[in-house]
């Protein structure tokens, strides 16, 4: 049993991974094939008749033949008569039904191709978007974009070059029964040859592999450090150090054409040896059995045509095989890659919840990333349209502890409920829908205000309205009003044309068009100018009493009117009072506001 797994997980984990996509349409596939080479042996059958029928004037001997005889005395028993003619018309039959055959294969192919890659893509999205957001925050960034975007098409590759080779295969094993039917002592000798040819493939394959994993590596390691660059191209330039992360990227560029450069030398090698082994194995099998076993020349012949396919058929496996581990990296980190998705799943709940109605309780919660705890031991009550804000030292947990809140983070001990609903036991994209989030850093897409706002959101008349309510409520009148095309304005790539307060305000703006009951404000003034943010902060107020505002900030003039506030420290809540009353209590927070000079 143990070493049957080990035969499988060697030589069919790939297959039993296209065979979770495609199921039975896999064997449709390889039935083609049977056709295609079925086919194409009868009408090579029909050449040693044609050769007798023009050499010794119609006569047919079907002695030499093997078992391949039977053939002839079937369509002889059927009233045609193996003329000249009679045998061209024959072969052209089964050439045609040949052709027919390839046709449909390759259509075949191609659409098992684009279906697999679809249910691939599909697949990478559903499980990436379900995928815990402790665990994304920990993942590399790099990896995923190389994995859901280049490694996608090298895995379309692995697939195509490994059904070839399954066809190959295919086409081997029936060139081969014919060759056995027509002499099988012939056939036993030039397979004992073919196979030998297979040591010299064995090496090309060991060492295409290794190049193939770490060609898949290097890209991952470029597709990271591009994001980085781009992301940090401001700084890099405003620095002087464009050109030394430049020299990082360029030695990963070498790299990655380094094991390029290798994969194809391998595969070189592989396309250069293939026609003079075929020629090698095939002349001395021939004197052989001429010289040594003093075998016939019309089983030898009808034996050279079938073996010339079945060789050339084995060939062009080791060929295609040796291609399909150029990919084979890749589709070998698909495979881990959809497992970590699969294994690092967000647990959801059932419960469904329609909107928030009474209250927030955290009772005794503790949270860690790995060894480091980050929140310990909170206890906190936010009731429905109460504005709660949560200040400290950077690194004090405010952050992590809204993302827990807002259902990002599971609790590692202790309860959070929504209206007396454990968290964990809630389906989380209901909850998280009645969420609105504003971050330090705005997120802006590279299309309108319309769209940026609704979300692609159809411009109905009732869309319209919530727009344009969504819009007053953020203090985008005046802007919205400035813009040649109004609505219709481009925002540019991450708002490029926009200032740090008119980002703020469209990501405000966004969260409001949404039916939400919870606004959660990330330090969204944080890199504003004092007028910028007064403005802002007169937006934020003025929805006070109407959602329930989770406000993280380090300044403190923006949550100076929050109905209560959570004084934080090293994971831990000190206290939560209003403004007025923790400066009285708290001698830290007093500092605090003392250095801020409010």
């Amino acid at each position: 049993m143990n070493k049957l797994k080990k035969v499988i997980k060697k030589y069919f984990t790939s297959f039993t991974y296209f065979y979770q996509y495609l199921r039975g349409k896999i064997f449709i596939a390889f039935f083609l094939s049977v056709a295609v080479s079925l086919m194409d042996g009868l009408g090579l059958t029909m050449f040693v008749p044609l050769l007798q029928a023009i050499m010794e004037d119609g006569e047919i001997d079907v002695t030499g033949m093997g078992k391949m005889g039977h053939l002839i005395e079937s369509l002889q028993s059927m009233g045609i008569v193996l003329s000249v003619t009679n045998i061209l018309l024959v072969m052209i039959v089964f050439f045609s039904l040949k052709g027919l055959a390839v046709y449909g294969a390759e259509v075949y192919r191609i659409y098992l191709q684009e279906s697999f890659i679809r249910k691939i893509r599909l697949n990478l999205l559903k499980n990436l978007n379900k995928i815990s957001f402790k665990r994304f925050v920990m993942a590399d960034v790099g990896r995923i974009q190389n994995t859901m975007t280049g490694e996608v098409d090298r895995v379309s590759r692995s697939f195509r070059y490994y059904f070839q080779t399954f066809e190959e295969v295919t086409m081997v094993v029936v060139y081969m029964s014919f060759a056995f039917a027509v002499d099988p002592k012939f056939a036993l000798l030039v397979a004992v040859g073919g196979l030998l040819t297979n040591f010299l493939y064995k090496a090309i394959y060991k060492h295409t592999k290794g190049a193939s994993r770490r060609l898949t590596s290097h890209n991952s390691e470029f597709q990271g450090q591009v994001i980085q660059h781009v992301g940090h191209f401001k700084y890099l330039n405003a620095t002087g150090t464009v050109d030394k992360y430049g020299a990082k990227l360029e030695r990963t560029i070498y790299k990655i054409e380094k094991a390029r450069r290798k994969i194809g030398k391998l595969a070189s090698i592989a396309k250069a040896s293939r026609e003079p082994l075929l020629v090698v194995v095939i002349a001395v099998v021939i004197i052989v059995q001429v010289q040594v076993f003093g075998g016939a020349m019309t089983g030898i012949i009808m034996s050279l045509l079938f073996f010339f396919r079945a060789l050339q058929s084995l060939t062009n496996l080791q060929s295609k095989w040796n291609s399909f581990l150029e990919y084979s990296g890749s589709l070998e980190n698909m495979q881990d890659f959809e497992k970590e998705l699969k294994t690092n799943k967000v647990k959801n709940g059932k419960e469904k919840l329609s909107s928030f109605q009474q209250d927030i309780r955290l009772k005794g919660v503790d949270f860690s990333y790995g060894d480091t705890k980050i929140l310990k031991n909170i206890n906190l009550t936010i009731n429905k349209n109460q504005s709660m804000a949560f200040v400290g030292e950077s690194g004090s947990g405010k952050t992590t502890l809204v993302n827990l809140i807002s259902g990002l983070l599971p609790e590692d001990k202790g309860e959070v409920t929504i209206d007396n609903l454990a968290l964990k036991s809630l389906d989380k994209n209901t909850y998280q829908k009645r969420i609105g989030y504003v971050s330090q850093d705005p997120v802006i897409f590279n299309d309108t205000i319309y769209n940026n706002i609704t979300f692609w959101a159809e411009p109905t008349p009732e869309n319209l309205a919530r727009f344009e309510k969504a819009v007053q409520q953020a203090s985008l009148i005046d802007f919205l009003k400035e813009q040649s095309q109004g609505k219709e304005t481009q925002l540019g790539n991450n708002g490029i044309n926009l200032s740090g307060g008119q980002k703020q305000r469209i990501s405000i703006a966004r969260e409001l068009y949404k039916d939400i009951d919870i606004l959660i404000l990330d330090e969204a003034t944080s890199a504003l100018d004092s007028e910028t943010e007064n403005a802002i902060q007169e937006s934020i107020e003025a929805l006070q009493g109407q959602y329930t505002l989770l406000i993280v900030a380090h300044r403190l003039a923006t949550i100076r009117k929050a109905d209560k506030i959570a004084f934080m420290d090293k994971g831990e809540i000190i206290d939560v009072d209003d403004f007025e009353n923790l400066v009285q209590k708290q001698e830290r927070f007093k500092m605090m506001v003392e250095l801020q000079e409010l």
